[in-house]
């Protein structure tokens, strides 16, 4: 097998990442997430500030070779980033990015990546962390509609993911005001202009993750955050029975494959 770099944005960064499997193996590194074929995490290093870095296996060969021609995970992941960056939005900064081929095929991407060391999942921000004290009403409506209003502006400008899931979304409040840090960038691609459809897709994808911590009242606000005052009541019963009757097809469609 051989490494292909395909970013690294300091020689130093180029270093850290090829040693990639040494440093996720050794007591510098943080595990976060072990999760079928992606393992990721906090790599600690002397005298500098932390990195995130994420491993991501390629099981199949014939997807192995597709990535090849379509470009990996990690190299995707550079492409999301630039999207983003490139229409004013927040991310988290890569700093490395590398492939392992064996046979003409991608087995691994890996991507290095700054920590966001002060932001917090956007559960966790909104609605305090697990086993703590809950925050009020007032804080949830506050980070909802400013969410909404964020996710709006990325679908006018072109923007959509397919992959939006409220652990892919960060937060940190600097100065009083909230910046949004999207994640798993591989998933972001930019069009001419974002159908309704997917930009209801996306909310959907968002209220399956995020179901479990908010009621169904406080998800119908979000949406209609989303919609604004552009549209008479008549106008927002119909959006929200288009968006529930979507929901509902996604729903049947996850529990097709899962059984």
């Amino acid at each position: 097998m051989r490494s292909r770099l395909l970013y690294a944005a300091s020689p130093k960064m180029s270093a850290l990442i090829e040693q990639a499997d040494r440093l996720m193996d050794s007591p510098a590194f943080r595990l976060i997430k072990a999760e079928g074929k992606t393992r990721a995490g906090f790599l600690s290093c002397p005298d500098a500030p932390a990195f995130f870095i994420k491993r991501t296996e390629v099981r199949s060969r014939i997807t192995g070779v597709y990535e090849m021609a379509a470009g990996s995970r990690a190299s995707r992941a550079l492409r999301g980033a630039r999207i983003l960056r490139d229409a004013g939005f927040h991310c988290a900064t890569p700093l490395g990015a590398m492939d392992v081929v064996r046979a003409g095929a991608v087995r691994a991407s890996y991507l290095l990546s700054e920590a966001l060391e002060t932001a917090h999942i956007l559960s966790h921000f909104a609605l305090g962390r697990e086993g703590e004290a809950r925050h009020g009403y007032a804080r949830r409506k506050t980070v909802s509609d400013a969410l909404a209003s964020e996710l709006r502006r990325l679908h006018d400008a072109g923007i959509y993911t397919r992959d939006l899931q409220e652990t892919n979304i960060m937060v940190d409040e600097r100065d009083g005001a909230m910046r949004f840090y999207f994640l798993d960038l591989e998933d972001f691609r930019h069009a001419s202009s974002v159908s309704h459809r997917r930009r209801m897709l996306n909310l959907v994808h968002l209220d399956r993750s995020i179901g479990r911590f908010v009621s169904r009242a406080g998800r119908l606000d979000f949406l209609y955050s989303y919609l604004g005052q552009r549209l008479d009541r008549d106008a927002r019963r119909k959006a929200v029975a288009q968006y529930l009757e979507l929901k509902r097809n996604v729903e049947r469609a996850h529990n097709r494959r899962r059984d």
